[in-house]
C-alpha cells in the first residue's frame, strides 16, 4: 500500500526522506531486515578501557590514533574532552544523519525503509542505575551530610547509542551499502565520529506498532542468552512466550507506544565480534523519560522482569534509554508483523 503527501524541501536536508516531507510511503506485515548498528563515540578513551574498529577515531590528518588517551588534541571530532560527548551528539545527528540519507547523484537509498539514531541518555533508566531514585539519607531520615563522599559509582554502558536502519530484504543491505557513497564517503565519516560499530543483521517483529512514527524515547534492551539454550531456542522463546506476556500487561498499554524485537540473524561484516554475540534486541518506545519510570517500577514490569531471568543471561544483558531522531522513515502507516 502506498500514499503520497507532496511537500517541497532542499535536495541535501533530511526532513524530505520522512513526513510530512515525504512524498510517498509503504506499509507491510511482514517481519523487516534491520541492521542495528551499535556504537560508541570517537573520543580519547583509552584503548583498555573502550575498544577500537581498525581505521576508526581518527586523528586531524585522518590517521588511526593509537593511544588516543596520550594524544586527545589530535582526536578529529573535538580535542577538547569537556566537550567530547555534547559535540559527537551534535555531529552524529546534524551531520552523520543527512550525510547518511543524501542521495548522490547516481545513488538509490530507496530500499532503506527507515533510519533512526538512538543517543543514549546517562540521566535515564538503565539496568545500572534503575528506577526508582531515592534520596540519599542518614538513619534519622535526614539527608547525609557528606554527599561529596558519597557520590554513586558510574557504570557505563557498553555503547552510546544506535542507529536503527531497515530493510525490506537482507539483498537490500548489500544494494545500499556497496554503492561508492556508502563504501567510501559514509565509512570515512563514520570512522571519524565513532570509535566501534557492530554490525549484526536481525530480522524485526513489530509486536505493538506505534501509532505516529515518531516516538521520541527508545528503551532498549541488548539480549543475550543463557549458555544452555541455542540462539534459535532463545529467540523462540522471546518471541512465542515472552512476547505476549509483555502485550497481556496492563501496564505496556499505559506506557509504551511501540514494542518490536530483532532477532540476530548474521552480519553484514566480519569480524563482527561485538554485535555477532548479542543474540536479540528489545525496543520499545515511550511519550516521556518519566513514562519509561513508571513502567520500569510498575507490578506488572516486575513480572516481565522475572520471566526475563529464566532464558537471558542477566549478567551479561543491559538496558538504557535514548532519545530518538526519525532521520528516514518511508513505512507509514507500522503495522504489526504476521509470523
Amino acid at each position: 500500500m502506498t500514499t503520497s503527501n507532496s511537500a517541497g524541501t532542499d535536495p541535501r536536508a533530511d526532513n524530505r526522506h520522512r513526513p510530512p516531507g515525504r512524498d510517498t510511503f509503504h506499509t507491510t506485515t511482514a517481519p523487516l531486515i534491520v541492521t542495528p548498528t551499535f556504537l560508541t563515540r570517537a573520543d580519547n578513551t583509552p584503548r583498555t578501557e573502550r575498544q577500537i574498529d581498525e581505521g576508526s577515531n581518527k586523528g586531524h590528518q585522518g590517521q588511526e590514533l593509537e593511544s588516543p588517551e596520550a594524544e586527545p588534541n589530535e582526536v578529529a571530532l573535538e580535542t577538547n574532552p569537556n566537550l567530547s560527548l555534547e559535540h559527537w551528539n551534535e555531529y552524529w545527528r546534524k551531520v552523520h544523519g543527512p550525510k547518511f540519507a543524501y542521495e548522490e547523484p547516481g545513488t538509490d537509498n530507496e530500499p532503506v525503509l527507515r533510519y533512526d539514531q538512538v543517543h543514549r541518555v546517562a540521566g535515564g533508566p538503565s539496568s545500572f542505575f534503575h528506577p526508582p531514585y531515592r534520596a540519599m539519607t542518614q538513619p534519622d531520615g535526614k539527608l547525609v551530610a557528606d554527599p561529596w563522599a558519597q557520590v554513586p559509582a558510574y557504570q557505563r554502558p557498553r555503547f552510546d547509542g544506535f542507529a536503527y536502519i531497515a530493510y525490506a530484504a537482507e539483498a537490500d543491505i548489500q544494494r545500499v551499502l556497496k554503492q561508492e557513497q556508502y563504501t567510501k564517503r559514509i565509512i570515512a565519516d563514520e570512522q571519524t565520529a565513532f570509535r566501534l560499530v557492530t554490525r549484526e543483521i536481525t530480522r524485526e517483529y513489530i509486536l505493538l506498532p506505534s501509532a505516529q512514527h515518531r516516538d521520541p524515547i527508545s528503551l532498549v534492551k541488548i539480549h543475550y542468552r543463557r549458555p544452555e539454550l541455542s540462539r534459535e531456542a532463545f529467540q523462540q522463546r522471546l518471541l512465542r512466550q515472552h512476547a505476549p506476556l509483555v502485550l497481556a500487561q496492563p501496564a505496556t498499554h499505559t506506557y509504551v507506544r511501540r514494542y518490536a524485537q530483532l532477532h540476530n540473524i548474521g552480519s553484514s561484516q566480519q569480524p563482527d565480534p561485538e554485535g555477532e554475540l548479542i543474540d536479540a534486541i528489545s525496543v520499545l518506545a515511550f511519550a516521556s523519560m518519566n513514562d519509561v519510570e513508571d513502567y520500569l517500577v510498575s507490578e506488572d514490569y516486575r513480572t516481565i522482569a522475572a520471566d526475563e531471568a529464566e532464558f537471558t543471561d542477566i549478567g551479561r544483558s543491559e538496558y538504557w534509554t535514548g532519545i530518538n531522531y526519525s532521520v528516514i522513515n518511508r513505512l507509514l502507516p507500522e503495522l504489526a508483523t504476521v509470523y
